[in-house]
């Protein structure tokens, strides 16, 4: 099955190798010499001299585990909304007693960057700002340095959800001045969903010291801590760390470079092969458009279901719309493994089952 969808994604097959490796001790040399090999590597693909933990959760484990290591219960944080998953970053603080300011934009757009400053400048008691980098509910890649750029003229806090982004998009952690990332392993990694990676800076660090907000599994702190002798806190998904190992040294070896100019040029195929095919592109303005997912409007008189069941049936799997999107867009996914014959063929079936009536 050619799966296109934005995550889970196709795994190479030396990685899926590497899950079948031997069961060793997590408290026992052979781990403990293992971590600190894959911490380093991925502090050079995050592009950062911070802390980078790795915790055996989803995605959403780690956007949890950020929210609630450097937030407290009444705090005033900005959540910057453009889709689905900036509403679940912003929820998640919501439910952990933050006192949650939103800017919601229209889906299909990005987040304003001179807007984030305005409100940031008018409301003293914001500390800190939540924004989703890349938005897969609906194709649109936020302009992430820029709004770094307003948060930091008003020193607040920056916490980000990468999950679709780090490891495929630039987002150069220290460069842009990011103080908590995080992203996930059934992306842009090529490993199977159950890996969360959180990087956090000194100033994330100072803001844990005084955080309140309850938490055990997602005690960041406890994990730096055990990570210092090659461990973590609570037993390790160990065949997802085999995998992410191997994926990590491909990915270095293949060069960060490289990798986002290959991503962007598989978006711009992507797009132009679509709009070829008569289709509209759902963001609304095509320069923010994702490089890892493509989201795109069904045509009136088609059934998005019906379309994306066709494909399936022909043996390719794209994903459908979130939310209030269900029926309106379905989506493509083009981020990690990515091989050229695995994408031609995704177009081509699309072609065909676009010209059935």
């Amino acid at each position: 099955m050619n799966l296109r969808t934005p995550g889970p994604t196709p795994i190479p097959d030396e990685i899926m190798e590497a899950m079948l490796q031997p069961m060793v001790d997590h408290r026992g040399p052979e781990f403990a010499g293992m971590l600190p090999e894959i911490t380093d590597n991925l502090k050079k693909l995050f592009m950062t001299q911070n802390d980078v933990l790795v915790l055996s959760a989803s995605g959403s484990g780690g956007i949890e585990a950020a929210v609630v290591n450097c937030l407290s219960p009444g705090e005033t944080v900005l959540a910057i909304s453009i889709g689905s998953f900036g509403e679940r970053l912003g929820k998640i603080a919501e439910i952990y007693g933050a006192n949650v300011i939103w800017l919601r934009k229209e889906w299909g757009s990005t987040a304003s960057p001179e807007e984030v400053g305005t409100i940031l400048k008018e409301n003293k008691k914001i500390t800190t700002v939540l924004v989703t980098h890349n938005e897969t509910s609906t194709g649109v890649t936020n302009p992430l340095k820029q709004i770094s750029e307003e948060v930091k003229k008003y020193n607040k806090l920056l916490i980000v959800d990468a999950v679709s982004s780090l490891g495929s998009l630039p987002c150069p952690v220290d460069e842009w001045n990011l103080d908590v990332v995080v992203t996930g392993s059934q992306k842009g990694w090529m490993v199977p969903p159950g890996l969360a990676m959180v990087s956090m800076s000194e100033r994330a660090w100072e803001a844990n010291s005084k955080a309140t907000m309850p938490r055990a599994y997602f005690d960041l702190q406890a994990a730096r801590n055990y990570s210092e002798r090659g461990q973590t806190p609570w037993t390790p998904a160990l065949s997802l760390f085999n995998a992410l190992n191997l994926s990590l040294k491909l990915m270095v070896e293949e060069g960060l470079e490289n990798i986002h100019l290959r991503h962007q040029e598989v978006g711009n195929k992507v797009r132009q092969s679509v709009k070829s095919m008569g289709f509209s592109l759902f963001p609304i303005d095509e320069s923010y458009c994702s490089n890892t997912v493509t989201a795109i409007n069904v045509p009136e008189g088609i059934d998005g279901q019906e379309l994306r069941k066709q494909t399936r049936s022909r043996g390719v799997v794209f994903a459908g719309g979130q939310g209030k999107l269900s029926s309106s867009i379905f989506r493509i996914g083009h981020l990690g493994y990515i091989p050229d014959a695995e994408i031609d063929e995704a177009l081509a079936v699309l072609r065909e089952v676009a010209t059935i009536k």
